[in-house]
């Protein structure tokens, strides 16, 4: 049995790819040029904001007295769990060094970046968790420096909640500024900011553009499109579940693609049934992304078993990947292509996009089939050493010239003869290319 397309999408990421490339080049050229004043046109322009972009301590003060205690407690909560498990994540990678040959050393050692900017979506909707995600990993990776950015509202700032995030998870600047000015800003260390080593964090398709456009210049966490999930679905799901779970990923955006695929054509056909009904549930503007999202993106595929929806699955290579099926343990070990994967109905994409310390900050439009999220690791650098006694020298040095000399580069095989010469000025080597 082929995939059957219950539901095919009219659309795809591709299909929506902006023309924002030129928009977004003019921009970046203008405020490189311009420096803060030209940012600050641009933010006038775009985000309706003539405020202070470069938040005081006082002014931190006071976004930060406006946040209610429970919310508080929440956010504490959530950066608790992603601090922990990047502390763990951490762990896993440490200087090392090894005698490569007798008296011949070479070793690994980790730094982290020295300034990172973390970009905070605050327009549509305030992404509280983005500002955790993005800032507790940068400190916890031990980046000297970390600017919060995310856009303020006019009159009134960036949200009290992202900076009350932002705050506690140890950003040692937060700027006031969105979109392609705010990235800039970053990059270009405009308002007294060092330069940004790194940039991390979701944005809209303009940010999203800006990151690209600099990659190379600076690092970026990835070249992030819509958000996408995919859910695998056997015969034992909860059909309310499982659309449940459809709808909450399709009201990020319209343009933001859900997949069920499953071997059970009356769980698919449920689920089918259900999901409009839920989208007509949601607030308007929830409503509006989640129903042109099911309608143009979404598919429902039915396959013949679970090695053939696990193909599936890691065809599309999922932003969120969810299973709700038997055997988890199997899903676990068969699955290979995911940027985050939720196995069993009492996890959800939503738990991971907001609190459980994993970080929800992903690779979409098919890039977790060769990369996974952001993490501690994307802010450090693993580089490399060596060194070594003049004997543990000699059979590299060796190696070196014969080897050098093969692929014709001369140059190569005399920084190893010379080394030969004075070393061992009483031994004859055979340096030449076949010897």
């Amino acid at each position: 049995m082929t995939r059957e397309y219950l539901k095919k999408a009219t659309l795809t990421a591709k299909s929506d790819a902006s023309k924002t490339h030129q928009i977004v080049q003019d921009i970046l050229n203008d405020i490189e040029q311009g420096g803060d004043a030209k940012a600050m046109e641009y933010a006038a322009k775009f985000d309706k904001y003539e405020g202070n972009v470069l938040m005081t301590p006082a002014e931190i003060e006071a976004a930060c007295a406006r946040v209610p205690e429970k919310l508080k407690a929440d956010i504490r909560f959530a950066h608790e769990n992603v601090r922990r498990f990047a502390e763990i994540q951490k762990s896993t990678v440490s200087d090392v060094e090894m005698e490569i040959v007798p008296g011949f050393t070479a070793g690994q050692k980790v730094i982290p970046v020295d300034a990172a900017g973390c970009y905070v979506p605050g327009g549509r909707y305030s992404h509280i968790a983005s500002a955790i995600m993005t800032v507790t990993t940068a400190k916890v990776a031990g980046c000297g420096h970390i600017t919060a950015c995310s856009p303020p509202r006019p009159d009134i700032g960036v949200a009290p909640a992202i900076v009350y995030a932002a705050h506690i998870c140890g950003a040692d600047k937060i700027l006031a500024m969105g979109g392609v000015q705010g990235v800039a800003a970053m990059t270009f260390g405009l308002f007294g900011l060092p330069k940004a080593n790194i940039l991390v964090g979701p944005g809209n398709q303009f940010v999203a553009e800006a990151k690209r456009i600099l990659f190379g210049r600076v690092g970026i966490d990835m070249i992030a499109g819509p958000t996408d999930s995919l859910i695998l679905a056997d015969g034992t799901a909860d059909a309310l579940v499982v659309a449940t779970d459809l709808v909450s990923q399709a009201e990020h955006g319209y343009n933001s693609p859900v997949w069920l695929v499953t071997d059970d054509r009356v769980l698919a056909e449920r689920v089918m049934e259900m999901v409009p009904g839920l989208i007509d549930d949601l607030p308007d503007l929830n409503r509006e992304n989640a129903f042109a999202a099911w309608r143009d993106y979404a598919e429902v595929i039915l396959c013949a078993d679970r090695e053939a929806m696990a193909a599936c699955s890691d065809d599309y290579a999922p932003e969120h990947l969810t299973v709700q099926a038997r055997d988890l343990d199997w899903w676990l070990a068969r699955l290979t292509c995911y940027g985050s994967l939720f196995l069993g109905e009492e996890t959800t994409v939503s738990y991971g996009d907001k609190a459980t310390g994993t970080n929800h900050v992903l690779p979409t439009s098919g890039a977790a089939s060769y990369t996974g999220g952001l993490s501690v690791h994307k802010y450090m650098k693993i580089v490399t050493w060596q060194k070594a006694t003049r004997e543990g020298s000699k059979s590299v040095a060796e190696a070196t010239a014969r080897i050098s000399r093969l692929e014709g580069m001369e140059g190569h095989a005399r920084a190893a003869d010379v080394r030969l010469a004075k070393y061992f000025p009483d031994e004859t080597f055979d340096l030449s290319a076949d010897g």
